[in-house]
């Protein structure tokens, strides 16, 4: 199996939605509401973002690996 691409998701509060970004995948910025809306997402933009900059492993074989963070603020009790 290929290295998996690497794909970074931050909750973006004042937008409501899950922001995408990536280093190993050239252009791709992408947001969703929920992180399965954008784990769908990236199902299809980042294998044609890889294609579209030649960088489409020779397999065909792309594995995504996704890592979110939300950050969120809790009150301590009184």
């Amino acid at each position: 199996m290929n290295k998996p691409y690497f794909v970074r998701a931050e909750w973006d509060a004042d937008a409501g939605v899950w922001v995408a970004t990536s280093d190993d995948v050239p252009g791709l910025v992408t947001e969703a509401p929920t992180i399965e809306a954008l784990d769908a997402k990236l199902k299809t933009m980042v294998p044609e973002l890889l294609e579209a900059n030649g960088c489409m492993p020779v397999d065909g074989a792309i594995a995504v690996e996704l890592l979110a963070r939300r950050f969120t603020l809790a009150a301590a009790a009184a």
